[in-house]
């Protein structure tokens, strides 16, 4: 059987540095930091008060205030991107076979401010269970794609991805192997997340997971860097409309690349700990470029998983030279997260889509707050540190890891008709 082409035809993204696509990409290229004090609730007395949320955003302006209320933060971000990234993909769903069309989304935590207030109000309560009718379908994490496919009547398959914060990138993997079989022609996909709460900071904080670089937030996600303590919690989501080839073309749809492979594997080592030696990051990519069928040496760059944290950094690079050799060193090597945190189950999308971007624009997005160098990285990297680098690149890689050993890789390629 000969496995059917896709292509992404649509985007839209919501981060802590662009509230659309465009603003996003700007903010990548500016090398602008998302990191700042928490706004969201008094974490005064959190041993870390900052984090990436998202800035000048209301609701109000994209969905109405009934709809709103019926969803937590994360289904309203999730239905924010897919109609970006429909409307950039421009199909006309009046004219399309909607069993044909799915959504598969992904969330490491979902709906957790809805849990954490509906328990709050409950301790704070004569003990009379009285929750919100709207509790269990705003916090289960699979509501997600369920409102995006209500909204556009889109009946083609749909679930939601869990693997911690590979989860969007597991999704784009999952769309990518329908529309390669011949199950559906055209998929909304990618993920969303909104974890900076009470119960999300304090969670983290407790696993010292966490940058507690308090008096200099904007320069806390510092990947790389030998003084990196930790990663920054972001918030936000986005959207790939993935289509198949000859259906996009039918159609006249403008395409930003081919994704040409996904790849998946286990550490099975540790619940939040990489293996030090980066197994399952090394089998992930050499998982990803076998199903894409090209050598390492094809590829140009990698947006890493790159958390700023003491032992994954080390760890994911470590695999990088195991799987690229010499090459490694040919290649550019970043990590967008040095600017908008770390958005969890949205991490994987949103780093897909810088990848996306940095082939159709010739630009590599840097690493930022780069100031000292850490002994046990390979100063001869190029680790993209500090500014955007031009580069005429034809394929780009994108790594999400997830606590529980889950690993995730995508590969993207320019258009070869």
């Amino acid at each position: 059987m000969e496995l059917k082409r896709v292509v992404v035809t649509g985007m839209g993204a919501l981060t802590p540095i662009g509230n659309n696509l465009n603003e996003y990409w700007e903010g990548l290229i500016n090398g602008v930091s998302g990191a700042a004090p928490i706004t969201h609730f008094d974490a005064s007395k959190f041993k870390t008060r900052f984090a990436c949320e998202l800035k000048n955003f209301d609701i109000n302006e994209f969905l109405n205030r009934k709809e709103a209320r019926k969803m937590d933060k994360f289904t309203q971000y999730a239905m924010v991107v897919a109609d970006e990234a429909l409307a950039d993909s421009g199909i006309d769903l009046e004219s399309e076979d909607r069993s044909r069309i799915g959504v598969i989304w992904g969330a490491g935590i979902g709906g957790l401010e809805t849990f954490q207030n509906e328990v709050l109000n409950f301790s704070d309560g004569d003990g009379t269970p009285r929750f919100n009718p709207f509790f269990i379908p705003k916090m289960i994490a699979d509501i997600a794609p369920g409102h995006i496919s209500i909204k556009h009547k889109l009946h083609g398959p749909n679930f939601t991805t869990v693997s911690a914060c590979a989860s969007s990138a597991n999704a784009i993997i999952d769309a990518l192997n329908y529309i390669r079989l011949g199950h559906a022609d055209v998929f909304v996909t990618g993920g969303s997340e909104a974890a900076i709460n009470i119960v999300g900071v304090g969670g983290f904080n407790a696993m010292h997971a966490l940058s507690a670089r308090n008096d200099d937030p904007k320069t806390a996600s510092r990947p790389f860097d030998k003084n990196r303590d930790g990663f920054v919690l972001g918030e936000g989501a986005g959207a790939l409309i993935l289509e198949e080839y000859e259906h996009a073309k039918a159609r006249g749809a403008k395409i930003y690349v081919e994704l040409i492979g996904g790849g998946l594997s286990a550490d099975a080592h540790h619940i939040t700990a990489p293996h030090p030696e980066g197994l399952g990051a090394k089998i992930v990519m050499r998982n990803c470029l076998k199903d894409a069928g090209i050598q390492p040496e094809e590829v140009d760059a990698i947006n890493m998983h790159g958390t700023s944290t003491p032992l994954g950094d080390v760890a994911e690079l470590k695999a990088v030279q195991s799987v690229f050799g010499d090459h490694a060193y040919k290649m550019n090597i970043n990590s967008t997260k040095s600017m908008t945190g770390h958005l969890l189950g949205a991490a994987g999308v949103i780093e897909a889509i810088a990848s996306i971007l940095a082939i159709r624009n010739g630009i590599i997005p840097p690493t930022i707050n780069h100031s000292t160098d850490d002994d046990q990285i390979d100063s001869k990297l190029n680790l993209t540190l500090n500014k955007p680098q031009k580069r005429n690149m034809k394929i780009a890689m994108s790594n999400t890891f997830g606590f529980g050993g889950h690993n995730a890789c995508v590969l993207f390629r320019k258009l070869e008709e």
